[in-house]
C-alpha cells in the first residue's frame, strides 16, 4: 500500500505540474470565462476533466502507445487540434469592435449554452496530441506496469477531478465580475488578444514533433 502511496503522490504531482502550466486548455477556460461567466468556465472546465479519461483509458488499453510510435496516427491528431484551436481562434480575432458594456456582461452569459461550453473544453483537451505523450509517459514510465490495473484506473479518475477541480477555480477567478467589467474595458480586444493566443498554441502544435 505504501509503495502505491508513494506512486500515487508522485503521479499527482507531476500533474499539479502540468496542469498548472498555461496551455490550450487554460487560453480556452478563461475565455469562456470572461466572455460568458461563470456557469459556462465551469462546463468547459468539466469538459476538459471529463477529456482526461479519454487519455486514462486509450493509456491503460494500449491505444496510446499505438498513436505516439505511428507518425501517421499522430500527425493526423496533431492536424485536427491545430485546425480546431486555428478555428476558434480565427473566431475570436474577427470579434465586432461593438461589446456589451460591464453592466450588461450578466446578459452576455447567457448566450452560450452548457453543451457547447463542454463541447469546448472536451475537444481541446482531447485533440490535444501532448496530452497523448503526457499520459502515456505518465503510465509507462512513472507508474510501475505491475501496478493493478484497478489502482491505474483509481490514478486516473484522481486525473481527471483534480484537472476538473483546477479548472473550475480558474472560471471561478476570472468570472469574478470585476475581474469580467475590467477585460470588458478592453472590449473587442479581449477577444482578439485571446484569438491571437489561441492561433499561436495552434501553429505551434501542428509544429509539434513525435519525441
Amino acid at each position: 500500500m505504501s509503495i502505491y502511496l508513494t506512486e500515487f503522490l508522485t503521479v499527482a504531482l507531476i500533474h499539479l505540474l502540468a496542469v498548472a502550466s498555461p496551455g490550450p486548455d487554460f487560453a480556452v477556460v478563461v475565455r469562456e470565462s470572461v466572455t460568458h461567466g461563470r456557469r459556462a468556465g465551469t462546463w468547459t472546465a468539466l469538459g476538459v476533466g471529463t477529456a482526461i479519461f479519454l487519455h486514462v483509458g486509450y493509456s491503460l488499453l494500449g491505444i496510446g502507445l499505438i498513436v505516439s510510435q505511428s507518425i501517421v496516427l499522430f500527425n493526423a491528431l496533431k492536424w485536427l487540434a491545430a485546425a480546431y484551436l486555428l478555428y476558434i481562434g480565427f473566431k475570436a480575432i474577427r470579434a465586432k469592435p461593438a461589446q456589451p458594456a460591464p453592466d450588461d456582461l450578466a446578459l452576455q452569459a447567457g448566450e452560450r449554452t452548457a453543451r457547447g461550453a463542454f463541447t469546448s473544453g472536451f475537444v481541446t483537451n482531447g485533440l490535444n496530441p501532448k496530452a497523448t505523450l503526457f499520459f502515456l509517459s505518465l503510465f509507462t514510465v512513472v507508474i510501475n506496469p505491475h501496478t493493478p490495473l484497478l489502482v491505474q484506473a483509481g490514478y486516473g479518475v484522481y486525473l481527471a477531478a483534480a484537472t476538473a477541480l483546477w479548472f473550475c477555480l480558474v472560471a471561478m477567478l476570472f468570472s469574478q465580475q470585476r475581474v469580467r467589467a475590467g477585460f470588458a474595458r478592453m472590449g473587442h480586444w479581449f477577444d482578439r488578444t485571446m484569438g491571437a493566443v489561441l492561433i499561436a498554441i495552434g501553429v505551434k502544435l501542428a509544429f509539434t514533433e513525435m519525441h
